[in-house]
């Protein structure tokens, strides 16, 4: 749906230009969307359910059922044959429904985070989703916006592009409507000034969607976890053949019954195969994007997910970060006033000169905030407005270190202004200014930095000659004055730091301002290490080694430009920190790139700080990330909850199936294929289901963040997951032995071990939620499906043990109470140990 802003335009700026196109009508977009279609590159129609189905025709455990099935078909026993064939219709249901939901989770992210554009129509500024362009359209673009289809300039102003996506050259190009190249590209990036152009092809008919169809060919690649859950299943999936092998090999041996050893052979291979993990895996990583996705936290890589969790540095920046980005003027000083004046109505000739040259400084339309602020005051002070009478014939764009700009404007006589605005230090350089001009001026802008204002230095050149030099730094200016702007701390911005500490990350302010300013507002904040900061210019002389020690030991980096932002981020990457970094403009696009989190600002960011990192926050408020970080910590710790949980309970079933069988006991093959897809079917959705809506538990937040280039298991939880399946396994044979001991027919031995197993099962369920918290505190914890899939459990089991066309199926016999007690009692105590395990942790 377009979202129509009119947009009002003072006269004589060049954006008033923009009022003589009128751009496309509705209806001729209409007709243009019929002809060219929508501007989306899309190479392929994928038909989402045959592309699942296609994925599960591989999956080994379905190709399992399918011999499993075939085989029992072969050998006469068509019931089991009927009933794997029905397991696989509902394991297939079952992975189709997690994907279903997680590709919904994917697609609705990748809608929320189409780009958008601005373009005339109806002779009005409009800003519409870029799939809504249409050939014919009148696209405006400014600094920090992506192109989003090829065009023709029209109207252009200081209009620089990047183009190295398309060509590989890194340098800006500039491009205007007189030169022979005056055409932009889908994918380049504005980096400086604004243009107006006219669309010529969109989609698949641009230059990148005609080379693009090579980019799918280029595989995803896969994250450490990933990797580390493959390489953990892939090892899985061996032993299982091998296995495989030892066990049809062992019933071959004693039967020489090729069928039925096979059979007992896929028995095995079935316990052993762990293919819930892969799953939980994708379903824990789509809708924890969903979730962020809900936070107002858009997730545009997946890896950022399970990245999240393991943050140790939060950089940010100032300016509507920490701050409200909502400025107002505090105060000026002029020289030839010698004083800091704060009230507008009493302002003499110096100061209110001071405002006009610092509004001519701005952009005619402006979208800073001081900027804003500035034209708001000239309204106040000047009755008659120059503003219609003059336009722009030449701009610098903000640029040096430290930065500055300067405009030049023109009206119909001839008459110029030439008027910049910047750092203060960068203005004082270009002007010539007494030794007791210098301090005065250095004095007061020491006092209103200490008060945590934002402090611009003004200057006014004059040039006769109607050449003007290559770059702003050789006019000679005279100097003005200096502007102070106060932006407040965001209220809830010391609560925001506090949960940061709290949970072990250390926060480091990176800004383009002074550092007395950054130091008064990081002291009004209770920010750590305010006392101490470093300035752009002096840690780009820094020795990579020395630039390491310093970005770990120092938390404020003042006069920041995007090559010092860079090398932050790369010295704590190499000091193996995992570094979230914030920021909004373009110069901030390499640092983002860079860092293992990067966080644009939804409201106020460019979009090519939106490109380049892996998150937006959508109302740019940091205390987002408090929730993001959260979320991360909250993921990772439920998929290892449930990837615990499957270790935990595939062990005995293994053990189960293969002890009895290699020790030649009375009953060699307790369990049939039947018995373990039950068991898988009952596994898969408390692993991806159950464990993935478990909330944060309590102490997430006041832990240190954990290591990212670890495994997703320590050697401890490890070793845990492992005691937990070979106690499970001892209770199960234990129930063997004992139903054996007492003369119980085979089919009794097999409920009895097979219910041991279901009651650890839930009983291991409910434990694993925690490993730290005990089961008293985490039955408290609100998850909805807990109760609904464990009772779904007990029913099931219920109504295999005691209807008795379901019995005879399974081979079960129904049990006496004494019988079913002493199975519960086995299978509750084979799992409780831990419960006695957690005071411990808990005390260390």
């Amino acid at each position: 749906m377009m979202v129509i802003t009119p947009v009002t335009v003072p006269p004589g700026s060049p954006t008033a230009k923009t009022n003589a196109i009128s751009g496309l009508t509705d209806a001729q977009v209409t007709e243009a969307r019929k002809k060219f279609g929508f501007n989306e590159l899309v190479y392929k129609n994928d038909n989402r359910f045959l592309d699942a189905v296609k994925s599960l025709s591989k999956e080994p455990m379905v190709l399992l059922l399918l011999a499993t099935s075939g085989i029992y078909f072969v050998s006469g026993n068509t019931g089991d044959g009927f009933f794997l064939a029905a397991a696989i219709v509902l394991v297939s249901a079952i992975s189709l429904y997690q994907d279903t939901r997680s590709r919904n989770a994917l697609e609705q992210l990748r809608k929320y985070t189409q780009v958008g554009c601005s373009v005339i129509r109806n002779g009005q500024t409009v800003s519409i989703k870029a799939e809504e362009l249409v050939v014919g359209d009148s696209l405006v673009v400014e600094e920090g916006a992506a192109i989003m289809a090829d065009a023709t300039i029209i109207q252009s102003n200081d209009f620089f592009v990047n183009e190295s996506i398309l060509t590989g050259e890194s340098l800006p190009v500039y491009k205007d409507p007189e030169q022979s190249d005056h055409f932009i590209y889908r994918g380049t990036t504005v980096t400086g000034g604004l243009a107006i152009a006219r669309v010529t092809a969109i989609a698949r008919e641009t230059r990148l969607g005609k080379i693009g169809k090579s980019l799918e060919t280029i595989p995803e690649e896969q994250t450490p976890l990933e990797l580390q859950i493959g390489n953990f299943v892939k090892k899985m999936v061996i032993a299982g053949v091998v296995i495989f092998f030892v066990v049809w090999a062992i019933n071959y041996y004693r039967s020489a019954l090729i069928l039925d050893s096979l059979l007992k052979g896929l028995t095995l291979a079935m316990s052993i195969l762990p293919e819930e993990i892969p799953v939980a895996f994708a379903t824990f990583m789509a809708i924890g994007a969903w979730r962020l996705m809900k936070m107002g936290i858009v997730v545009k890589q997946m890896k950022t997910v399970e990245t999240l969790g393991s943050a140790t540095v939060i950089c940010t920046d100032k300016t509507g970060t920490i701050t409200e980005n909502r400025m107002s003027l505090a105060g000026v000083f002029t020289l030839g006033s010698n004083r800091i004046a704060d009230d507008v109505a009493l302002f003499d000739p110096n100061e209110r000169e001071l405002i006009r040259t610092a509004m001519w400084a701005s952009e005619p339309v402006p979208f800073d905030p001081m900027e804003i602020a500035l034209h708001r005051t000239y309204t106040q002070l000047f009755a008659a407005d120059e503003r219609p009478f003059y336009h722009m014939i030449h701009e610098y764009p903000l640029g040096g270190k430290p930065s500055m700009m300067t405009h030049i404007f023109a009206d119909g006589s001839g008459h110029r202004i030439i008027a910049a605005k910047g750092a203060s230090e960068a203005i004082m350089r270009l002007c010539v200014l007494s030794e007791e001009e210098h301090q005065h001026t250095m004095a007061a802008i020491s006092t209103l930095a200490e008060n945590g204002y934002r402090v611009l230095g003004v200057g006014e050149a004059i040039l006769g000659a109607h050449k003007f030099p290559a770059s702003q730094q050789e006019f000679s200016f005279i100097f003005k004055g200096i502007v102070a702007f106060y932006d407040p701390p965001k209220a809830n911005i010391k609560d925001v730091l506090k949960t940061f500490y709290q949970a072990g990350l250390a926060v480091k302010i990176i800004t383009g301002d002074n550092a007395a300013t950054t130091a008064s507002i990081a002291r009004q904040i209770e920010f750590r290490g305010y006392d101490q900061c470093i300035d752009g210019a002096a840690l780009m002389t820094q020795s990579d080694e020395e630039l390491q020690e310093t970005a770990l030991r120092i938390n404020v980096f003042t006069r920041m430009f995007p090559e010092a932002k860079l090398r932050i981020v790369q010295a704590l990457k190499t000091a193996n920190q995992i570094v979230a970094m914030t920021g909004d403009g373009v110069n901030d696009g390499p640092a983002l790139k860079a860092a293992h989190i990067g966080i644009a600002m939804g409201k106020k960011g460019t979009e090519i700080a939106k490109q380049a990192a892996s998150l937006v926050v959508a109302d740019d408020d940091l205390s987002k990330m408090t929730d993001a970080i959260a979320m991360g910590r909250r993921i990772y710790a439920n998929l290892k909850k449930a990837i615990q949980y499957i270790i935990s309970i595939h062990i005995p079933i293994i053990l189960t199936v293969f002890i009895p069988l290699a020790l030649g006991w009375i009953y060699p093959n307790i369990f049939s294929p039947v018995h373990i897809i039950f068991l898988e079917l009952i596994m898969g959705p408390t692993c991806s289901i159950v464990y993935e809506n478990e909330p944060m538990e309590k102490n997430t937040m006041i832990q240190q963040p954990r290591a990212f280039t670890k495994t997703f298991f320590n050697g401890k939880e490890l070793i845990t997951s492992v005691i937990q399946g070979l106690v499970i396994t001892v209770g199960t044979l234990s129930t063997y032995q004992f139903a054996v001991s007492r003369h119980f027919n085979e089919n009794t031995t097999r409920t009895m071990v097979f219910s041991t197993l279901i009651t650890a099962n839930i009983l291991l369920t409910l434990v694993n939620r925690s490993f730290y918290y005990s089961l008293f505190t985490t039955i408290r914890y609100k998850n909805n499906l807990v109760p609904v899939v464990l009772g779904i459990t007990i029913i099931l089991s219920g109504s295999l043990f005691y209807i008795h066309p379901l019995s005879t199926f399974f081979g079960f016999e129904p049990l006496s109470p004494a019988q079913l007690s002493i199975s519960s009692v086995v299978g509750i105590l084979s799992v409780v140990w831990v419960e006695l395990w957690k005071p411990g942790k808990r005390s260390a």
